[in-house]
């Protein structure tokens, strides 16, 4: 039995942080399940994807939101 979701038919969503050039592309599925959400780069889709608790991506959005995450450039 596999524990690794299936997201072929995830519908993925680019996120509003993503610069406008194409590099920068974190994608995410909102509504992949109940309570998980995916994560992955847009410029590998095919790669790797992290999976948060809707708890930790909420927490994680809104610790972007407020600049509490250092920008690393």
């Amino acid at each position: 039995m596999s524990t690794t979701p299936d997201l072929a038919r995830a519908a993925w969503v680019k996120s509003s942080y993503s610069n406008a050039d194409g590099g920068d592309c974190v994608e995410y599925a909102p509504a992949f399940a109940a309570h998980v959400i995916p994560v992955r780069d847009s410029k590998d889709p095919h790669g790797p994807a992290l999976l948060f608790t809707t708890h930790a991506w909420s927490a994680f959005v809104g610790a972007v939101k407020s600049g509490e995450l250092p920008n690393i450039d």
